[in-house]
């Protein structure tokens, strides 16, 4: 795992540019501690950081050239199938210094250009450049594991694998004040957009391809799905078929070189991902945390049951919320880009935790987007049966409404969930998905702004929602999880933790074969009334101990309301919410900051500690990089 950035240079003004090219490298330091390197040819700047986990003697150091000079890359990720690679590259007459798959993925891309990236399994951000040709090639891998933001003017364009790199070339900072209000809706920024108007994200399976001074974008690959149309319609024949992927996919991501682990948190994925990976590697290392004062969110138990079974080395970390706390300004510090899903607090702590112990974690992230194991999957079913039970809960929407609302309470967050069904129950597929996705409806999220852009608001509106959501097909609404929560919000908060400790994490269900598979089996194979992840969970219940699948699925609340209420609140008061700074700004309506606080200490709160949350990491965002 790494970093990487680069720069072409349109005129001498981008050319000025590269004298800042040392320090956008040392700004991704923790991506890559453990070495960096950088490449200069006329207008083309390329840099790396090295985390070290496939050959890490420095034979392997990036920018990786070929013998011949011709070929530079610069390379961020892992291929999986890089061995299988090298054998037909070696048949080719291809012959190798290093162990790395570094060097095979620069023959690789030698011998079949661009069409090579489909032959790749992994994940990957990366640059190519051929110096004869004066051509380069940058591509993100399928899902979008790995990030690459690009920024672009008329002097220059520049790559790297996180805003900060980029942020120490002379740019242009303008706010794009329609994911401004995108990021109040859903306390992140959905991609391919980026909170600054010259600055966006490489899509998942896209490649930008830069020659003579332009740039050209265009996807490499899309996962394939058609509502009802599916290969597998026999459910044993698909369960033989999933073991035997998601096998497969265990196994290619233990190859490291370096001590590697995995995250264990008492959930099905994660439980999974460990029972198969524990057939290919002994002792394996597995890592879990516990909430001591959030008791009804703890799964360490679970996770030991599991950890016995497959007789693990197994670390639990016992955290109280005060660990949480202390790790605010770490988590503030590291983004670069105003992201708001609070729960990246406890993804930071077992990242930590976790690197001290291994350089590599497996994680069970995806399982939910591809297989449905969300709570908010099972409301939408429900919602698309349109029963007598919907109806009696339409009914109740006057009481829902005035009754109390909060995450803290079971009655609060009860009556909070059942008004958000009361209220997308009669909306149509697609627009119910939006506004269930989301913290805020959109009006609400354009109180926070004084000056919107509903034109352009909804361009990218529509631009985000894919139109197999309208479907009666449930896969429709996995496949906009896909290329919306996942993306944008899970991979990205996963990334953006593990990073901010040098950890690498793979997540072998979002292998593209597991993936595809997933797209070619249909609805109720996944989800059905009173059960999600159904062939997830049917195809592995006899590895795994049954008390995994008698209890809830249970995300992880971290205490925000009690923090504001509390330890943050003189802070919050006198940092954040102060008026006199806000209003200088120019940026916010002070007078709805003012009545969301007041609903934030009221006992009536609702979500107001999601959005005060947002508020705030933006603020920190922009006393730190905007200034």
């Amino acid at each position: 795992m790494c970093g990487i950035v680069g720069i072409f240079a349109k005129d001498d003004t981008g050319n000025l540019n590269f004298s800042n090219l040392n320090s956008a490298v040392d700004a991704l330091y923790l991506r890559g501690p453990d070495s960096k390197g950088i490449y200069t040819d006329e207008n083309i700047g390329l840099g790396h950081t090295r985390l070290s986990i496939i050959d890490t003697s420095d034979s392997a150091k990036q920018p990786f050239s070929s013998p011949n000079k011709r070929y530079t890359l610069v390379f961020n990720g892992e291929i999986y199938n890089y061995k299988e690679l090298r054998k037909v590259l070696e048949r080719k007459g291809y012959s190798f210094k290093t162990s790395s798959d570094t060097e095979v993925l620069l023959f690789h891309l030698i011998e079949f250009g661009e069409d090579g990236i489909h032959d790749l399994n992994g994940f990957f951000g990366f640059a190519f450049y051929d110096r004869e040709k004066r051509e380069t090639i940058v591509a993100r891998d399928r899902f979008g594991i790995k990030p690459l933001h690009i920024y672009e003017d008329e002097h220059q364009l520049i790559f790297a694998s996180e805003m900060k790199a980029i942020f120490k070339f002379n740019i242009t900072k303008t706010i794009n004040s329609s994911s401004l209000q995108l990021y109040f809706k859903f306390n992140y920024i959905p991609q391919p957009l980026s909170i600054l108007e010259n600055c966006k994200k490489l899509q998942p399976g896209e490649l930008l391809k830069w020659k003579n001074g332009k740039s050209e974008t265009k996807k490499y690959y899309t996962l394939s799905y058609t509502p009802g149309n599916y290969i597998f319609s026999d459910y044993k024949k698909a369960q033989l078929k999933l073991r035997e992927l998601l096998e497969e996919s265990v196994s290619k991501r233990l190859v490291s070189d370096v001590p590697i682990g995995a995250f264990l948190s008492g959930g099905i994925d994660s439980s999974v991902i460990t029972a198969l990976a524990s057939k290919h590697t002994k002792n394996l290392n597995t890592f879990s945390i516990g909430y001591k004062d959030e008791p009804l969110f703890d799964e360490t138990n679970y996770a030991k049951l599991v950890a016995e079974k497959y007789k693990t080395n197994h670390t639990v970390f016992e955290l109280k919320n005060d660990d949480l706390y202390q790790q605010l300004n770490k988590v503030l510090e590291y983004n670069d880009e105003p992201f708001a899903d609070s729960s990246g607090l406890a993804v930071n702590i077992l990242s930590m935790h976790t690197r001290k112990k291994a350089t590599v974690a497996l994680s069970g992230d995806g399982a939910d987007e591809i297989f449905s194991g969300y709570n908010k999957h099972m409301a939408e079913f429900l919602a698309r049966e349109n029963g007598l039970k919907n109806n009696i809960v339409f009914a109740g929407r006057p009481l829902w409404k005035i009754l109390p609302k909060s995450r803290n309470s079971k009655i609060g967050n009860l009556n909070r969930q059942l008004l958000r069904f009361a209220d997308g129950i009669k909306k149509g597929n697609t627009e119910r998905y939006w506004d269930w996705a989301g913290i805020l409806k959109d009006d609400e999220a354009a109180n926070f702004i004084r000056k919107t852009n509903p034109i352009q608001f909804e361009a990218d509106k529509k631009n985000l929602l894919n139109p197999t959501l309208e479907s009666d097909d449930f896969n429709g609404v996995l496949f906009q999880d896909v290329h919306q929560v996942l993306v944008s919000d899970m991979l990205t908060k996963v990334d953006l933790n593990s990073m901010n400790n040098s950890l690498e994490v793979r997540v072998p269900f979002l292998d593209h074969k597991v993936v595809e598979f997933a797209f070619q089996i249909p609805q109720e194979f996944k989800i059905q009334k009173g059960i999600k992840k159904k062939i997830l969970q049917e195809t592995f219940k006899n590895d795994l101990p049954d008390e995994l699948f008698k209890r809830p699925k249970h995300g992880f609340e971290v205490p925000l309301l009690k923090w504001f209420r509390g330890d943050l609140e003189q802070e919050i008061k006198s940092n954040y919410l102060n008026r006199e700074f806000i209003e200088e700004q120019k940026i916010f309506n002070w007078n709805y900051i003012s009545d969301l606080t007041k609903k934030l200490y009221s006992n009536n709160p609702e979500d107001s500690a999601a959005s005060i949350w947002a508020f705030i990491v933006f603020q920190h965002w922009w006393k730190k990089w905007y200034n």
